[in-house]
């Protein structure tokens, strides 16, 4: 009785996991960010890196891609996002190896490869920037969505741009998955990048 008791708790258990969509350890199944997953954007990406080779989302396949669009001297979305993700970074462990953090910038005039590769880097050494002329980067932010307008300031060189303030994530296979909204915490991130890391 106490045995045929048991496996019926047993089974009921997975059944109520299955609907909660739970993973044996307990980790929810469902994401913390808006799952764009079959969106019919967000496909290609083909720009230089802060090193000056260039770059395909294809280089990136086998890893997620955490990719969001900005400028250096932007006074707050930008590097608050950065840090952010710099803390999901310490946060994931050695599973921080299986994620390429690209930052593609918004102000090619301004942010060349030298300015690039000290700003993405000060925040950890693994993150990559991007950038192209201006048709490839209007091209990219397009490509993406992502809005983008320049306001101008006091002087020629001195405006700020205004831009979609969100991070897309990327599966290991090239496909668009997630779309990160700024704000969100370090720990939402993470527990959602292990969850694409999880799945085959």
């Amino acid at each position: 009785m106490l045995a045929t008791g048991l496996l019926v708790a047993m089974a009921g258990c997975e059944r109520v996991q299955q609907k909660l969509n739970l993973d044996p350890d307990g980790a929810s199944g469902s994401f913390k960010a808006t799952d764009i997953t079959g969106a019919g954007y967000g496909k290609t990406l083909e720009l230089t890196d802060h090193t000056g080779a260039a770059r395909a989302l294809a280089d990136f396949r086998g890893k997620l891609v955490v990719l969001f669009f900005g400028f250096t001297q932007c006074p707050d979305v930008c590097p608050t996002t950065l840090v952010t993700m710099a803390e999901v970074m310490k946060q994931l462990g050695p599973d921080a190896d299986k994620i390429q953090v690209l930052f593609v910038t918004l102000d090619p005039e301004r942010d060349t490869p030298t300015v690039l590769a000290g700003y993405v880097t000060a925040f950890d050494p693994r993150f990559l920037g991007l950038s192209g002329d201006a048709a490839a980067t209007t091209r990219a932010a397009r490509e993406f969505k992502v809005f983008m307008q320049r306001n101008a300031g006091s002087s020629a060189d001195n405006y700020s741009i205004d831009h979609t303030a969100a991070s897309y994530v990327i599966d290991r296979e090239g496909q668009l998955r997630l779309y990160v909204r700024h704000g969100a915490s370090a720990a939402d991130v993470a527990a959602d990048l292990k969850l694409l890391l999880r799945k085959p």
